[in-house]
């Protein structure tokens, strides 16, 4: 029942704040003399993009072409360099987009596709979201996500993906109590045998809706004391055993998923700072603010002292900018 309230209160979690009036015109006029000069004035971009919500950053775009007939992405990825420039370039995207950027990304990863990714985005976002990016991704790249995900990736683990890519959830709050009780005792059987791949494991985690999951996940844990994630751990050299476990927590508590995600990102020699910027820019307006209630609970440390203390120069000064954008 935790696990449920848990889901049902993250849903209209959107926490960003931005200012209510601004010009996209004056914006895009600002930008232009930001990119002016001896040097770029990364402050007032950050100042100015950091600081925009999603509409407000596409009208910068129409603005910043009609005035000055340039593409203001190109620009910016000609003007900035390193994590600072990819950050910038994911956060001034329209959501979908972006999330069809990092689809694409994710699916090139050598010498396995970047599934984590992948199913981050196919498991957390609404069945209406998911639906939007495989649109973007299509015009995009005029492919279907499905076909690519089918071209990079094989066996279970394509099986899998294609599987959670592929599939319009069921969004209500109804749940069958009799179908958790008997789907808990087919997952139990399967991963007792260690068919892990078995159909109807992939069946169930990938077509159910999130609350229907939730409930048989409830019943497995009730019924053998253990969650069927630590069950899981038996083969944790296995992508696709790997897989399936992270679209489990995906569905259970993304805040959670996302606050392993980001500490084990900082935690590790040289930062993965990827990890980060995924987090960080696709939460922000949306559920960012669970995050870092998750995170300051975890580490008895808040998040922005975190990303203070790992990231360094125009890099860390943006997110730090997207982190203060808080209720």
């Amino acid at each position: 029942m935790q696990q449920l309230y848990i889901f049902l209160s993250s849903i209209n979690m959107s926490t960003i704040v931005f200012p209510d009036h601004h010009s996209a015109v004056a914006d895009a006029e600002t930008l232009r003399k930001a990119f002016q000069g001896w040097g770029t004035d990364e402050k007032t971009i950050i100042g100015v993009i950091g600081r925009r919500n999603a509409n407000q950053r596409k009208m910068i775009r129409q603005a910043y072409e009609e005035l000055y007939h340039e593409d203001l992405v190109k620009r910016l990825e000609s003007e900035l360099s390193g994590d600072f420039e990819k950050a910038v370039y994911r956060w001034i995207l329209d959501p979908e987009e972006r999330e069809a950027v990092l689809l694409n990304v994710a699916m090139k990863k050598k010498p396995v596709v970047d599934y984590r990714t992948i199913i981050e985005i196919s498991c957390i976002s609404s069945p209406d979201e998911l639906l939007a990016i495989k649109r973007a991704y299509q015009n995009r790249y005029h492919h279907s996500v499905e076909e690519d995900l089918a071209q990079h990736a094989s066996g279970d683990l394509r099986k899998l993906l294609v599987g959670v890519v592929g599939v319009y959830r069921y969004n209500g709050d109804e749940i069958n109590a009799r179908l958790a009780n008997s789907e808990a005792d087919c997952l139990h059987k399967a991963i007792s045998d260690k068919a892990y791949g078995d159909e109807e494991v992939v069946r169930i985690i990938t077509t159910r809706s999130k609350l229907q999951i939730l409930a048989t996940l409830n019943k497995y844990k009730d019924d053998h004391s253990t969650s069927i994630t630590k069950n899981l751990r038996d083969d944790p050299s296995s992508d696709y055993v790997v897989a399936l476990r992270t679209a489990i927590r995906c569905i259970t508590d993304h805040h959670k998923y996302y606050e392993k995600v980001i500490r084990h990102a900082l935690s590790m020699a040289g930062t993965d700072e990827d990890s980060v910027t995924r987090v960080i820019v696709t939460r922000a307006e949306k559920d960012l603010k669970g995050i870092k209630a998750v995170y300051l609970k975890r580490n008895s440390v808040s998040l922005e002292a975190a990303i203070a203390k790992e990231t360094s120069g125009d890099y860390k000064a943006f997110l730090l900018t997207l982190l203060a954008n808080q209720d």
